[in-house]
């Protein structure tokens, strides 16, 4: 396992893959974020809005980002972020998260993120900052 303390500038923590997304991944988002918007669960829906099939909600995706610092939430937490949606995630993609440390300030690091899809497209890029215990 990656020691966090120990990462240098370039350093990446342990890529996290996705299993496939799944129907049932995206109606219990919905349930649990309030976001009932048909073109995430119904084909149909989707297919009127002018989409192949039904895409995961940009935050479905955003939230799995936190599963690349589940095994340092001892040493500090996800201050803050910035996020950009870069292409839409279908059903049974299967996601790929990495990071790579930009920076550190003083108790601050700095990650760049992206999630990437199966076929290597990026479908989200951004920036964490992990505030580490003082």
């Amino acid at each position: 396992m990656t020691v966090l303390l120990d990462l240098q500038i370039g350093d990446s923590l342990k890529p996290v893959m996705l299993e496939p997304v799944t129907r049932i991944d995206l109606i219990k988002y919905a349930g649990a974020s309030g976001d009932f918007n048909p073109i995430h669960t119904i084909d149909e829906e989707a297919e009127k809005a002018g989409l192949p099939g039904i895409i995961a909600h940009g935050m479905w995706t955003m939230g799995n980002l936190v599963k690349l610092f589940s095994d340092f939430y001892e040493f500090g937490y996800i201050e803050n972020y910035s996020i950009r949606f870069k292409n839409m995630v279908f059903l049974n993609d299967v996601i790929t998260l990495s990071s790579m440390l930009e920076k550190i300030d003083v108790s601050t690091l700095h990650f760049k993120v992206n999630a990437k899809n199966q076929n290597d497209v990026t479908v989200l890029t951004g920036k964490i900052l992990f505030k580490l215990y003082e």
